[in-house]
């Protein structure tokens, strides 16, 4: 059960209203703080990787701490490709072992987006690879939009049902209006644009930019069908405060041990909460 792709999980999630947590991780720690925190719970998981994470660490290193640390796991757990626009970046994940993949193409015109998606979607498939698409523009929290601007970012409904019919993903993320980084105010969350979408597309509905959301955001967008929530600039907060925090309160410990199982234990308490937050836990 435990290295897997998208597809059971994220099903089950939607059939029965919940949503499972996606955490970009950092490094060996975080990934094994997300895991065991899922564990804890008995909650399907995913771990997300970046691609500038894959340039730090590389492909295998990443792939060979996944194994490690979910191959013997009682509970699922997905290896997901979060943002990409190269292909070839694709391929290689796929090549090496990742169990699903992003394509993030809503920078291009409709119809290269729609060519790029189709043409992951054909490369994974066959893997037995999920695939996360996104339409619309899920900008970041500085994009300091007009509410004209910011509607004109949004996925359309109509293009999203064309989209999803088109190029056949297995996760459909549109923009709704939640950025990446920390909400500087209050979103505008399309939460009507986001009910026609799910309507209407067969797959589960992804949601970014999570980060910084109120809870009942949370459970209205769960609600309306997201069935996977994207967590990554909380744990990247925590990755820093927590080291920070520790050598402010302990300015004489120079043991890297301790600054480390800080590290593991903020981020492995956020997870958790997200976990419980998304009504995922127990759900494994």
């Amino acid at each position: 059960m435990a290295c897997v792709n998208m597809n059971g999980m994220l099903a089950a999630a939607k059939s029965e209203g919940y949503a499972v947590g996606a955490f970009n991780i950092l490094d060996y720690n975080s990934m094994k703080a997300v895991i065991e925190a899922a564990e804890e719970l008995h909650a399907p998981v995913i771990v997300q990787v970046s691609v500038k994470t894959i340039s730090l660490w590389g492909y295998r290193a990443l792939h060979c701490w996944y194994e490690e640390l979910a191959g013997d796991s009682v509970v699922p757990v997905v290896l997901h490709l979060d943002h990409c626009k190269e292909p070839e970046i694709i391929g290689n994940c796929i090549a090496h072992g990742w169990t699903s993949v992003m394509i993030d193409a809503s920078g291009f015109p409709f119809e290269r987006n729609m060519e790029l998606t189709k043409q992951v979607v054909e490369m994974a498939r066959p893997r037995n690879v999920t695939v996360e698409a996104e339409l619309g523009e899920i900008g970041g929290v500085e994009d300091d939009l007009s509410v004209a601007e910011e509607d004109a970012h949004l996925a359309d409904v109509e293009k999203s049902v064309l989209f999803c019919r088109e190029t056949n993903p297995d996760l459909f993320a549109p923009a709704i209006g939640t950025a990446h980084g920390l909400y500087k105010g209050t979103p505008r969350i399309a939460y009507d644009r986001l009910e026609q979408i799910a309507s209407r597309v067969p797959m589960p509905i992804a949601l970014h930019g999570g980060t910084g959301l109120q809870d009942d955001v949370f459970t209205k967008c769960i609600r309306l069908g997201c069935a996977k929530i994207n967590i990554s600039t909380q744990l990247k907060r925590q990755f820093i405060i927590s080291f920070t925090d520790h050598h402010e309160r302990n300015p004489g410990d120079f043991e890297p041990v301790r600054y480390i199982s800080c590290q593991y234990e903020a981020m492995k308490s956020d997870v958790r909460q997200f976990i419980r937050l998304f009504g995922s836990e127990g759900k494994a």
